[in-house]
Formats: C-alpha cells, sequence, structure tokens
C-alpha cells in the first residue's frame, strides 16, 4: 500500500526531532560541566551513564572502592531532577527491603487495615550498591523490577514511576562470601561500565576538590518529562541498514559455535553473546549519537558501545584465563577484525 504524501520518511528525521536533537546535545554538554563540579575526570563513566539513561537501559558499574561512583549517580540524579534512592546490598537483605510491604495501620473508625509502604526501589535512579553481597532472591526482585518496571507485593502489582534507571554496582576485589550474578540476570544491564584508578593530576584535584567546604548543589538542567520525551527522541534516530547487519555480524563472531566465529575465538570462548547484545549495540549507538548531535547512527556509534555491551556476555574459558586473555581484549580484537562493508 503506497504511504500518503505527507507521511514522514522513516530514515530521515523530522524537522523537530532535528531541533529536538540539537536541544539534547547542548543539554548533554551542559551536564558534562555540570557534573565536573564534582566528579574530577571519568568523561567516559558519565557518557555511559547519560547513554544507559535515555536509551532505557541498566548499567553494572564494576571499580574498587574510593572511585566516586555513589556521588556521580547521586549527582546525575540532582541535574535530572530525578528523585534518587540507594540500597546497601547486604547477606541478610530481603526482597520486601527492596520492594516495601504492606503494613498493619490504624485508620479512621478504629478499624485497623494493612497498607502498603513503597520500599526504595519507588524512585527514578537506583543505585544497588554491592548488588553480589546479596543472596539470589533478592537479587530477583530488583531484577523483576528492572526488566518489568514493576513490582508484585502479596499479589499485588505496583507500577513505577518512569523514567527509570537501576545502576548496580560490584567490588572486583572482595568476592568472598559474595553470589554472583548469574549470566541472565547479567545480560538484563545494558552496559558494563568500568571505573578505573584517576590519574595524578586527577587524584591531586580530588584532594583540592573533597578536602573543603561542602561540595556544591547543582543545578537541576532537565525535568523527568523531557527525559521522557530525549527517551523517545532516541528510539526515532535513523540507522542505515548496514550498521544493522554490523551490529548482527560484531555479536555472531562472538559465539564459538557459529560458523562466523573466527578461529582463534573458538578456544577462547565457552559462550557468546545473545540476541539482546545486537538490540543494545543499536540503542546504545541511537542515545551516543542523538547526545553528540548526530541525526544517524554512526559506524563508530556502535564500535563505541561494543565494549560496554559485549564485556559481560562473553565467557571466557580456562584457557583463556591461564593466557591472560580477558572479553575485553576479545572484543577488541573483533572490532578490529569485523567488516565494515555490507
Amino acid at each position: 500500500m503506497p504511504q500518503p504524501v505527507d507521511a514522514p520518511d522513516p530514515g530521515r528525521l523530522s524537522e523537530d526531532d532535528v531541533a529536538a536533537i540539537d536541544h539534547l546535545r547542548d543539554a548533554y554538554a551542559r551536564l558534562r560541566q555540570e557534573l565536573g563540579r564534582v566528579i574530577v575526570g571519568q568523561q567516559d563513566v558519565i557518557q555511559r551513564l547519560a547513554i544507559c539513561l535515555f536509551a532505557r537501559g541498566h548499567a553494572l558499574l564494576m571499580g574498587v572502592p574510593g572511585l566516586a561512583k555513589t556521588l556521580m549517580v547521586n549527582k546525575l540524579a540532582e541535574t535530572m531532577s530525578l528523585k534518587f534512592s540507594r540500597i546497601q546490598f547486604t547477606p541478610d537483605l530481603m526482597p520486601m527491603d527492596i520492594t516495601g510491604t504492606d503494613i498493619l495501620q490504624d485508620v479512621v473508625g478504629g478499624r485497623r487495615e494493612f497498607q502498603f509502604v513503597h520500599g526504595p526501589v519507588f524512585a527514578n535512579i537506583v543505585l544497588a550498591d554491592e548488588i553480589n553481597r546479596a543472596p539470589p532472591k533478592t537479587q530477583a526482585a530488583l531484577l523483576e523490577a528492572m526488566q518489568e518496571h514493576n513490582v508484585t507485593v502479596m499479589g499485588q502489582v505496583f507500577h513505577l514511576d518512569a523514567p527509570f534507571l537501576v545502576l548496580a554496582t560490584q567490588n572486583p576485589i572482595e568476592q568472598e562470601g559474595t553470589y554472583p550474578l548469574p549470566e541472565a540476570q547479567l545480560d538484563r544491564f545494558m552496559f558494563l561500565i568500568e571505573l578505573d584508578y584517576p590519574t595524578e593530576a586527577e587524584e591531586v584535584q580530588i584532594a583540592r576538590t573533597t578536602t573543603g567546604d561542602e561540595l556544591p548543589s547543582l543545578s537541576h538542567l532537565m525535568t523527568p518529562e523531557e527525559i521522557l520525551r530525549h527517551q523517545s527522541l532516541v528510539r526515532r534516530v535513523p540507522v542505515p541498514d548496514h550498521i544493522y547487519s554490523y551490529a548482527a555480524r560484531l555479536v555472531r563472531k562472538t559465539r564459538p559455535q557459529g560458523s562466523t566465529a573466527p578461529a582463534w575465538l573458538k578456544p577462547l570462548v565457552s559462550w557468546g553473546a545473545g540476541p539482546r547484545a545486537v538490540q543494545y549495540l543499536i540503542l546504545g549507538a541511537k542515545a551516543r549519537a542523538a547526545l553528540l548531535g548526530s541525526y544517524m547512527a554512526r559506524l563508530e556509534d556502535v564500535q563505541e558501545a561494543a565494549l560496554p555491551v559485549l564485556t559481560h556476555r562473553i565467557i571466557t574459558t580456562f584457557a583463556a584465563q591461564a593466557e591472560g586473555i580477558d572479553a575485553k581484549k576479545i572484543v577488541r580484537r573483533l572490532v578490529e577484525e569485523t567488516d565494515t562493508e555490507h
């Protein structure tokens, strides 16, 4: 059936969307500048957090203590005018400690009835600190909220307000007595964002910034309603066909059982990434393009998203570990070798 004459071209943005992307680019530049008042360095981390927010994804933060993970997430919520909640995961944390529970309350007329008291998951940005310290049943309660955007308590379903972003942290140096997330649950996270130590100059600046008076309050750059509009805008960013093909080829090469996997990869990888990785590569490319003011997803956007999307979805073999080859090295080599043509 032919389209009406005034139907928009699915491969191009409307004039309103072009103007909206320009606005988002400027807002993102102000966000980086505003966060720079309290966060020293970590520009790549800030960009990846913003990508997850506007792509409606969740992120797993990996880094040793003291790298300002909590401060960064808290200040991101402050600049976005979003409700922030931090949950410290511990071995005795129960699902109701996250979701909330029914409590018997006195009501008018001398009667008593159960009323639901909301848990800390009822926020816009939830920081799940050291998620691998809680038992699987408690982890599952948070993961249901991530996937379904609602929680179920005593048979009742409660919807979470949008936007909703979960940022979970793991400590890579303390694994004793923890409950590592299974691969199926790791797959729920759009990005694995790794934080590294600052440079010497940055560390000096951190000492100057944090050992004086209280940290400054940051400006509110965006409202929740604007964030929701930008999230819808990101979904409309055009993606050329060859970018879709590139993302699919890249992911399929991570699977050692597949015919397209390179020979060098097969003894190093026991399991590769699933179809959700292709989705997140495209969404990550769309969000990055929009944040940087591009009106179309580009190859470099997919390549920049490859490391945080694929690293936690590739399971290496004992042979790879013995040779000191981790998932990051495998992803980087795949990106270099994957043909960019049709």
